[in-house]
């Protein structure tokens, strides 16, 4: 069984988490903005999964179980958001959110 070496595993996920940054920093869509936070949740999983899987631990495993509890957490309360914001100013630009100022 060939196993993918460290290096390439760890520049995906930092290739992965970049352009999740980059996402986050230039789109103005509140779910490409969420997207992008996937993105960056499932490279940070990628890193610890293959950081365990070349040391021979299951540590990084356990820690993926939970990032992806706290991304199906984030998914579900930033919907829930992203409903009530759509539902009040009927655009999903986040420039449009500081009219929500009390």
């Amino acid at each position: 069984m060939a196993s993918i070496p460290l290096e390439v595993s760890l520049f995906l996920s930092g290739l992965l988490f970049s352009l999740g940054l980059l996402g986050v920093l230039v789109r103005r869509n509140i779910l490409f903005i969420l997207m992008s936070l996937e993105i960056m949740m499932n490279a940070a999983g990628l890193a610890f999964v293959a950081a365990s899987s070349h040391w021979g631990v299951a540590d990084g495993q356990v820690m993926f179980i939970f990032i992806v509890t706290v991304a199906a957490a984030e998914v579900s309360v930033g919907l829930a958001l992203v409903l009530q914001l759509y539902r009040r100013i009927h655009t999903l630009d986040s420039d449009a959110v500081s009219v929500m100022r009390g």
